[in-house]
């Protein structure tokens, strides 16, 4: 009999509690992609812009199928040299956004397992803070970092 109370009373009161999203529940992931390398590159990278709906929360951690290592990064200045350097964590604040993107925050893939070309998928998970997890499909495309000109002030043609 008082198990059957304390059950009924168990049941009673989760009915109540207020249910919580994963931190993964509350982000979009905008303009998600990996930028296409020569075949011998050993690295690349992954840039999109995380949305957030909710609480203040972080990204903690991303895996890659096509690398054998997947780090958070982000540049700083060193005696005004930008280096590049792993990060445990990349800030998302509560009802905002950050940018992954080159020269800041971005995630780095590295020992990659084959060449990545304009149009080829990677599968990337991220992992925020409470745990929970995104599942990404995103495609890989060329960035470009900045117009060649010709002499005469021409952009060239490809």
């Amino acid at each position: 009999m008082l198990r059957k109370v304390l059950t009924a009373a168990l049941m009673a009161m989760s009915v109540n509690l207020p249910t919580l999203a994963a931190d993964a529940d509350q982000i979009d992931v905008l303009n998600p992609h990996v930028r296409a390398v020569p075949p011998t590159a050993a690295a690349s990278a992954a840039f999109m812009v995380l949305n957030n709906r909710g609480d203040a929360t972080a990204l903690i951690g991303a895996q890659a199928d096509v690398a054998a290592v997947t780090e958070l990064h982000t540049h700083i200045h060193d005696q005004g040299i930008m280096r590049m350097r792993p990060v445990k964590r990349i800030p998302i604040p509560a009802h905002g956004k950050v940018e992954l993107k080159p020269g800041g925050y971005h995630i780095m893939l590295i020992k990659l397992k084959k060449p990545l070309n304009p149009g080829d998928q990677v599968h990337l998970t991220l992992t925020f803070q409470d745990g929970s997890t995104k599942q990404l499909s995103i495609p890989v495309k060329m960035i470009h970092t900045g117009m060649k000109h010709h002499p005469m002030g021409q952009p060239m043609a490809h």
